[in-house]
């Protein structure tokens, strides 16, 4: 019986029950466009399905019970056996195991796989997302794996498989697999060249023993790892089975599981090598080049993944401010809140269509297999200067886009039950892993500085809205002056960097958005016409269509 103290009214009913991907209007757009035309029915049709489970009552239940119940380890049985294993809720094996039965480590084989998976991946990771961590990472491996035909053909099957097996087998037991990798250790973090772990050669070919450590290794119980060791012949990419196909275990020793600041589901360790099996992937000596399509594979995943929490963030803001009354009226009509919702969802449409059209120039250059043409040449190069680009700024803009979202709804959204706090827990982890924005800022200028040919191809894909927008013709202008100004060029990298982001944002949005949300943007990002705080956007652009735009219907 209800007391009689008060009427509960004027709650805002919870966002649920609703499709994640058709109630996001960029990335429909996105997808219609970049898909091929005979791909596109079935490819809505298998993101339809999915933004359904994202958007319904269990999977946002899973997502909950997966962070509330964190992976606990287990370093040894009862009689004092070393078993080295993580035991994590059933909520995560039934996200884990949603995500790949949904294809999201299946892309390189099949048509138009990355727009397919990156669209899906950003729809899912709405629902929960620490367990897309080794969901990123299987994927990743691929292209690594592949410069080893006998071992693509061994594991390649198996890591794009939509069948997800949990328990720990030798590889030839099981129907699908995933993969980890451990890259940094205590001395060295991102500076893997001082990794210390050594590789000491067995008779047989490619098989060696490693002894060290890993001291940031994500998702440990996968059943395979990507590592780099100290070989005979210098730094070198191996992989390390966790079951061997005898059956026994490898040496494993899972030390300590992090308690890191939010990914409270995904289980990160600290693990020792001692003479652990392992085998050479690539050349002795070539670990870098050979795991550094791993490497951006997963950096591209990070910009999908901060997209997603922001895509998340802005659309749990709107529905908030479309129902929650005051002042005599509801949130989303005030003109003040109605200009922080536009700033917000500027910035998740930006990362939308930017994430989008990375995804279709991993297409295209997979769609050229060895021999490439002139076109994919240009979108090989463009990739490698706008995945690090788009790495360091997009990821970067997530923490305050959650911030801000989580404060539109008030004390409401402060409450551990709103799922806001989860999100602003997550949203600093994708600038920080796989190279924080300093790593990817100087990476850029590597690029810059060693490839001519990704800059050229970087600047024909932002001169193709050349003309369409005066503030975007000036933005274009001062990035081509500082480009040209070598001095002091380390120092002032991030500021190269994020104008980069932003010139190739506008020029994605001229080309491809609303009248609307392209006037916004670079009246705000390009024009300068704004504030250091969101809800800074001058009050005579159309706000409430770019508002309207965001709202989560479907």
């Amino acid at each position: 019986m209800a007391a009689r103290t008060h009427t509960v009214t004027n709650q805002v009913p919870p966002l649920v029950g609703y499709d994640v991907f058709n109630a996001d209007r960029a990335l429909v757009e996105g997808v219609e466009r970049h898909s091929a035309p005979g791909l596109l029915d079935v490819t809505r049709l298998e993101l339809t399905e999915l933004g359904r489970a994202a958007g319904s009552a269990q999977a946002q239940e899973w997502g909950a019970q997966a962070n509330e119940n964190p992976p606990q380890l287990r370093t040894h049985d009862r009689y004092g056996n070393r078993v080295d294993e993580v035991h994590f809720h059933p909520a995560w094996h039934r996200l884990l195991g949603h995500a790949v039965s949904a294809g999201l480590t299946d892309a390189w084989g099949r048509p138009g796989g990355h727009l397919r998976r990156a669209a899906g991946f950003m729809v899912w990771t709405q629902a929960e997302a620490g367990h897309g961590c080794p969901v990123s990472m299987t994927h990743a491996a691929v292209p690594a794996l592949r410069t080893d035909p006998t071992l693509a053909a061994d594991w390649e099957p198996r890591l794009t498989s939509h069948a997800y097996e949990k328990a720990l087998l030798p590889p030839a037991a099981k129907r699908g697999a995933l993969f980890g990798m451990g890259m940094t250790e205590k001395q060295g973090g991102s500076d893997v060249r001082a990794n210390t772990t050594s590789a000491r050669p067995l008779d047989a070919s490619g098989e060696y023993l490693l002894t060290g450590h890993k001291w940031f290794c994500s998702a440990p119980m996968c059943d395979g790892f990507l590592v780099l060791a100290q070989a005979p012949g210098g730094l070198t990419c191996f992989l390390v089975p966790r079951v061997l196909g005898d059956g026994s275990r490898n040496v494993f020793r899972i030390q300590r599981l992090k308690d890191k600041l939010g990914n409270r589901s995904n289980a990160s360790s600290e693990v020792e090598f001692e003479d652990t099996w392992a085998r050479r992937v690539g050349e002795e000596g070539r670990g870098v080049r050979t795991i550094i399509e791993m490497v951006a594979a997963t950096r591209l995943d990070c910009v999908l993944g901060a997209t997603a929490l922001m895509r998340q963030s802005v659309a749990q803001a709107v529905h908030h401010a479309t129902y929650r009354r005051a002042f005599g009226g509801e949130l989303i009509d005030k003109p003040l809140m109605r200009n922080v919702l536009a700033d917000l969802a500027l910035e998740s449409e930006a990362a939308t269509v930017l994430s989008l059209r990375l995804a279709a120039a991993y297409d295209s250059v997979q769609n050229g297999g060895t021999e490439l043409t002139r076109e994919q040449e240009q979108e090989r190069a463009f990739l490698r200067l706008a995945v690090p680009v788009a790495k360091y700024w997009v990821t970067k803009r997530c923490t305050p886009v959650a911030a801000e979202a989580l404060e539109c709804l008030g004390g409401n959204g402060y409450v551990e039950e709103s799922g806001m706090p989860r999100l602003l827990r997550e949203s600093p982890l994708n600038s920080i892993w796989e190279g924080s924005g300093n790593v990817q800022a100087l990476d850029v200028l590597r690029a810059l500085q060693r490839e001519p040919a990704a800059l050229n191809a970087f600047l024909q894909e932002v001169g193709r809205a050349r003309g369409a927008d005066h503030r975007l013709d000036r933005a274009i202008k001062d990035l081509l002056t500082e480009l040209a100004d070598l001095e002091g060029i380390e120092a002032r990298a991030r500021r190269l960097v994020e104008r980069m982001a932003l010139v190739l944002q506008g020029s994605l949005l001229v080309r491809w958005s609303t009248p609307e949300v392209a006037d916004a943007f670079c009246a705000s990002r390009l024009g300068r016409d704004w504030g250091t705080a969101f809800g800074t956007l001058p009050h005579s652009l159309d706000l409430a269509s770019v508002v309207e735009r965001a709202r989560p219907v479907g």
